[in-house]
């Protein structure tokens, strides 16, 4: 079997599938499988543009548009992973893999898939210690932030890569394993590349979870991009009665005088032409693992030795029998690429794009419901039984820690579309700085919580929000997505952060903005008398009875100011 891999492609895909048939007319040969390893660039339209993470002057339509509307068609089967720059919309719908085009499959965030009698694996992404451990909760429209972390390598996809026992042929990632670079010729990377120098001697020039992934499956072939240089290095694995070797080479971006190519044969238990088919073992680590999926900002590790859970997710012959039953027998990969977007018209203005709202992709859909698990774009879209972890309503808990099941104003309606009870934002009454869901030490973080949100369903569609949530438990590593689907759409309680200095929970009141009288104070002699924002004020200035209107904390300031000054003036005013 005669395999092709390339490394950064940056969407320069008429130029690489050039390449390649020009070798075979000059060796009178054809090749069977093309590898890319990152950088790819599925921009379909201009609105695929703005979800890259680069800076404006390189955002430019090349060739894979043309590909993706069926204009032209790849030549050669071709598998992909991502890297960090990518049209990131169109890859998170794809979270488990799929046809980006026809001929040409995405592997997903990491997987796994046999060609021709090879084990073919990938992970994708770069690695970042700050967002390693956090769930996949980007989705589009991305922030500046958010639109470089959802191509972070998260610690899910390793634990899952952990989990794999049978031998893996090729495997795939974006930047190289950490120690690959030890095992070959340092000095000439150094003279090709002298800003490495630092890291390679302080060991710190690659990725931790490669490494991770490298140490566990001892694949034969390892192949890397991003660095924009060709490096080769073979790299022993020491352990008891093993001998195992992996080749590791990293390639080039395609450039013209570059080494981004590279042709290598393997041989192959089966005879062209070759098709691509989902792996067993893979697909049951996905179907087992699925309740640890984290689609939120926060931190989640991955059950280990010493958990309560479960932390050993290795495959078993029943359960691939079992699978190979769901699947008919038959884990042929289909041919089932659906355009979800509308693709570039070639004229237009590349520069009117603008970021979409996330989309839910068939190929997701039927795989998800194949093995019962959960697509993150699904519950983002309010089109799954999973609970969005974005839509949490904090109003509904009384300020000591109690829930309140009184009913608010304007709170319950019925629309005609759905038959769901929806919670008026307008009746919402919250501290802004209570309301930064981002903060993992201000709010706890709750796990996926069920809803409808407007923002990801059709413009003309009218929606509302509804809410589940509960909490994850203390002696547990992961986090539990399991919930009854008969069960009814309820708000649980939620745990409060802990006070601040200042605060009396047998108050119940804040009390820590300077100079400023929060409705009471706490002290030894017992409460003190109600001041001007604990009761209202009429026209004559006189107290009222008269419900006071709750405020933010940021028009407190404001308000006492205000409310001084006009008690001031009432009581210089001549009777």
């Amino acid at each position: 079997m005669r395999i092709a891999v390339e490394g950064c492609c940056h969407d320069e895909l008429e130029i690489i599938y050039d390449v390649l048939e020009h070798i075979q007319h000059v060796e009178d040969t054809k090749i069977d499988l093309l590898l890319m390893c990152g950088d790819f660039e599925a921009t379909r339209n201009p609105d695929d543009l703005m979800c890259m993470a680069v800076p404006a002057k390189y955002r430019d339509m090349k060739y894979f548009y043309k590909y993706y509307k069926g204009e032209k068609k790849a030549p050669i089967l071709t598998i992909v992973i991502g890297g960090n720059h990518e049209a990131s919309n169109y890859m998170q719908e794809l979270p488990y893999g799929g046809w980006l085009a026809p001929n040409i499959y995405y592997l997903g965030y990491a997987g796994i898939v046999n060609v021709g009698g090879l084990r073919i694996g990938g992970i994708s992404g770069i690695y970042k210690g700050c967002d390693y451990h956090k769930g996949h909760f980007e989705k589009p429209p991305y922030t500046d932030s958010a639109m470089r972390s959802c191509y972070h390598t998260r610690s899910l996809e390793v634990f899952r890569l952990k989990q794999v026992y049978k031998d893996v042929d090729i495997m795939l990632s974006h930047d190289w394993p950490l120690h690959a670079v030890q095992a070959g010729n340092k000095e000439q990377l150094c003279r090709y590349k002298p800003h490495f120098r630092d890291e390679i001697m302080q060991n710190t020039l690659g990725s931790p979870a490669a490494q991770e992934v490298l140490t566990h499956i001892k694949p034969k072939y390892w192949f890397s991009a991003h660095l924009h240089c060709k490096y080769s290095a073979v790299i022993k694995h020491r352990g008891k009665g093993e001998d195992k070797i992996t080749k590791f080479l990293a390639l080039d971006k395609c450039l013209p005088k570059r080494s981004f190519l590279q042709v290598l044969d393997l041989p192959s238990s089966m005879e062209p032409p070759y098709k691509i088919q989902l792996d067993a073992e893979w697909l049951v680590i996905l179907k087992n693992t699925n309740h640890l999926l984290n689609i939120t900002d926060s931190a989640r590790y991955m059950p280990g030795v010493g958990c309560k859970e479960r932390y050993d997710f290795k495959v078993k012959d029943a359960e691939i029998t079992k699978l190979l039953e769901d699947f008919g027998g038959d884990l042929t990969l289909p041919e089932n690429f659906q355009i979800t977007a509308h693709p570039y018209d070639g004229t237009s203005d590349k520069r009117k794009g603008r970021q979409p709202m996330c989309r839910v992709n068939p190929q997701t859909t039927l795989l998800c419901q194949m093995l019962g698990i959960t697509d993150p774009f699904a519950v983002f879209c309010g089109q799954s039984n999973e609970e969005n972890p974005e839509e949490i309503n904090i109003d509904s808990e009384t300020s000591d820690g109690t829930q309140d099941t009184s009913e608010p104003e304007d709170a319950g309606t019925t629309t005609a579309e759905s038959d769901v009870e929806t919670v008026s934002q307008e009746s919402q009454s919250i501290d802004d700085s209570m309301h930064d869901t981002t903060s993992s030490e201000q709010f706890p973080t709750f796990m996926h919580s069920q809803s409808i949100d407007e923002n990801f369903l059709h413009d003309e569609a009218s929606s509302s929000n509804c809410v589940e949530q509960s909490t994850p438990s203390r002696d547990s590593c992961a986090m539990d997505t399991t919930k009854s689907d008969q069960s009814p759409i309820k708000l649980s309680p939620m745990m409060l952060p802990s006070p601040k200095v200042g605060f009396d929970s047998s108050c119940n009141e804040l009390s820590d903005v300077p100079n400023i009288q929060i409705r009471k104070r706490c002290s030894d002699d017992g409460p003190s008398k109600p001041s001007n924002m604990d009761v209202g004020l009429d026209n004559a200035g006189k107290i009222s009875n008269d419900p006071v209107k709750k405020f933010k904390r940021r028009n407190l300031a404001v308000y006492s100011i205000l409310t001084n000054e006009k008690t001031e003036d009432s009581e210089s005013e001549p009777t």
